[in-house]
């Protein structure tokens, strides 16, 4: 079996490009699966498993009380593996085919309006020696859309300031290019010429964009932590995060009449259905749309 798993492994990670974060996920997923076939089946070969097996593997996942999401990324997990095994020719048939995944009831994410966007700028301390780097900070995450990895994990060799862009490394170490607003572009390019130089700048981050005081690459908890005092400070009630940011561009750009597969490109999802939750629409923008477009509004 650990033969299986370090093919599996090798996989995930050389043909699929996937992060060792999303590797160790998926092994974890079929390593949940085999202590419980082994518990509960203890003379069970791999290629006899089916169906039957894996739904009493649901089962007992869900008497633990596991999160419907959690299930449904479990199951991926060993879909993964069997779809692995099935491809090297080492079972015949996939038993997890026909396993259905748990419903997911997703979610609306939490948005910012553009006031409120607004107010989270308006309080930056610009009088503070990190306060440039937090404006710069604030204005990439809402003007591209990025994951908190992405925004700590930016180099300067990545920014295009004469095209206006930015060569982002995304999940699964995919790399895209990203549009930044004009705007974005001054405060972020202010910050690397001015702040950014003060740092004692260590060799490991000299290509780093966003640093901490100390000269190494600036945390994610360190995003996190801005964000909240900023929050604090505008007294905006929403519990908001880096990926606020990337839910409210999303939902902006589409109000605002873009793309879906546009805005899809820029958030770097590999489907479509990911891109849609972003991309809800607000109540009060269905009633405009309601009222402009409806035929009564005619008469």
């Amino acid at each position: 079996m650990q033969s299986y798993l370090n093919g599996f492994r090798a996989y995930l990670h050389l043909e699929r490009s996937l992060s060792p974060h999303t590797v160790e996920a998926y092994l974890n997923d079929v390593e949940k699966l085999m202590r419980y076939i082994t518990e509960c089946y203890p003379t069970l070969c791999l290629s006899d498993l089916d169906l039957a097996h894996c739904e009493e593997f649901l089962g007992w996942l869900q008497q633990f009380g596991i999160a419907a999401s959690t299930q449904a990324r479990i199951i991926s997990g060993i879909r993964t593996f069997f779809k692995y095994l099935c491809a090297e020719n080492i079972l015949s048939r996939n038993p997890t085919e026909l396993l259905d995944s748990p419903t997911i009831m997703r979610q609306i994410p939490d948005v910012l309006s553009v006031a409120e966007i607004d107010a989270l700028i308006a309080a930056i301390d610009h009088s503070r020696p990190d306060g440039m780097r937090s404006r710069a900070i604030i204005e990439t995450l809402y003007a591209c859309g990025l994951r908190v990895s992405e925004l700590v994990g930016l180099r300067l060799s990545g920014i295009y300031p004469d095209l206006g862009v930015l060569r982002i490394m995304g999940k699964g170490s995919k790399e895209r290019l990203v549009p930044i607003h004009p705007e974005a572009m001054r405060h972020l390019q202010l910050y690397i010429d001015t702040t950014r130089q003060t740092y004692p700048i260590k060799k490991e981050s000299i290509d780093i964009v966003f640093l901490n005081q100390r000269g190494g690459a600036l945390s994610r908890i360190s995003v996190f932590n801005l964000i909240k005092q900023l929050a604090d400070v505008a007294a905006i009630g929403k519990n908001i995060s880096p990926h606020t940011f990337r839910h409210s561009l999303a939902t902006h750009l589409y109000e605002g009449g873009a793309d879906l597969r546009v805005v899809q490109e820029i958030l770097g999802h590999e489907h479509i259905t990911t891109t849609e939750i972003y991309t809800h629409v607000q109540p009060q923008y269905l009633r405009e749309t309601l009222l402009l477009y409806h035929p009564l509004s005619r008469l």
